[in-house]
């Protein structure tokens, strides 16, 4: 059985961030926001003076950490109590994550994203990630249901470090390099074909305008190519993410990721930097230990780190744990035309360390 999870409706321009009371009023007089100190400030003065042109009265909630099991619950309780109609989210991925996890415990809440980094897709993504206080992950939550809109303003994003953009591109690259492999095995499936089609079509983006976007947002510009790698790092990556049937894909650079993120030495790495080191991994296992030209020097390019920094005690033993630590589903990895084993793990990290 197929299926495509998504948000309802889709909204970006710049300077969206005034009009966010002409998005809200249909559904809700009187809203939560879920937000954090630096996202608030990138959007106002502008959206605090369209919730009030609308007639629109809010509780703020600032997210404090990781979107951990406590913050999710603390969110929706707090949504209970104030009796909010609506739940606003309005930042980067632990945020939207925070909301979207703590809106689908209440099914009569709406629930609107607007997203303020084009970091990652999790605006889009139909799975909240759940990390531990420190920044461990610790899994990926299905969601009951998903945000009636998603906004994005160009604006907000084009005045944000270029570091974000460039993680998101990659982040949304990984879906390619991810599941492109699992239609050697499975050339038949209509699901595997569709996230393929659409993750092909990102890549093709960033292939004709990263460069450009890259440069835009370097100067703080809108420009049709921001525009379009923005789209492509969250819906198309997010859309590629959506779609689903009985047979799992999930990617294993992610899954990578996932055991990365419990290195203390790693917290500063954006998400799609944790992610573009481990399409690096992936790539040498799938390679034979000689990694994809053409994505090593894409993973250059947007500047993403191809060797983990110093790791405490004997490093080799360091590698060898992380390696045997990586968790992903044997029935997945059978369906890839390359043996994934904590063994062919550690060696992919090992060889990192010698890449020049």
């Amino acid at each position: 059985m197929l299926a495509i999870t998504s948000p309802r409706a889709y909204a970006h321009e710049a300077g969206l961030r005034a009009r966010v009371g002409e998005f809200i009023k249909p559904y809700a007089s009187h809203i939560r926001i879920l937000t954090s100190p630096h996202a608030w400030q990138a959007v106002n003065p502008e959206l605090s003076q369209s919730l009030e042109a609308s007639g629109i009265h809010w509780q703020l909630d600032y997210l404090a950490g990781e979107c951990t099991e406590e913050a999710i619950a603390r969110v929706k309780q707090q949504t209970e109590q104030q009796g909010a109609e609506l739940l606003l989210a309005i930042g980067g991925g632990r945020v939207l994550d925070a909301a979207k996890a703590a809106a689908s415990q209440l099914p009569a809440l709406t629930l609107i994203n607007f997203a303020t980094q084009a970091a990652t897709c999790a605006a889009w993504s139909p799975i909240a990630i759940i990390y531990n206080e420190a920044g461990g992950h610790l899994r990926s939550q299905p969601l009951g249901k998903m945000p009636e809109l998603l906004l994005v303003d160009s604006e907000v994003i084009a005045r944000s470090d270029v570091r974000f953009l460039k993680a998101g591109i990659v982040d949304a690259l990984a879906k390619y390099y991810e599941f492109r492999p699992y239609q050697r095995h499975n050339p038949d499936d209509l699901a595997l074909d569709l996230k393929v089609m659409t993750a092909r079509q990102a890549a093709d983006v960033f292939q004709q305008y990263g460069e450009a976007a890259i440069a835009a947002c370097q100067q703080q510009r809108v420009t049709t190519e921001l525009v379009k790698v923005i789209d492509a790092s969250i819906v198309l990556a997010g859309l590629a993410n959506s779609v689903r049937d009985v047979l799992p894909t999930p990617g294993l650079a992610h899954a990578i990721h996932n055991r990365l993120t419990h290195q203390p030495e790693l917290h500063h790495w954006l998400h799609g930097e944790k992610v573009g080191f481990s399409l690096l991994v992936q790539s040498l296992i799938e390679h034979g230990g000689e990694p994809d030209a053409e994505l090593v020097a894409l993973l250059r390019y947007y500047g993403m780190p191809l060797k983990l920094p110093a790791l405490p005690g004997n490093r080799d033993t360091a590698l060898r744990h992380i390696a045997q630590q990586i968790t992903f589903p044997k029935a997945c990895a059978e369906r890839l035309p390359f043996t994934v084993s904590a063994s062919t793990l550690e060696q992919a990290l090992l060889a990192t360390d010698t890449l020049l």
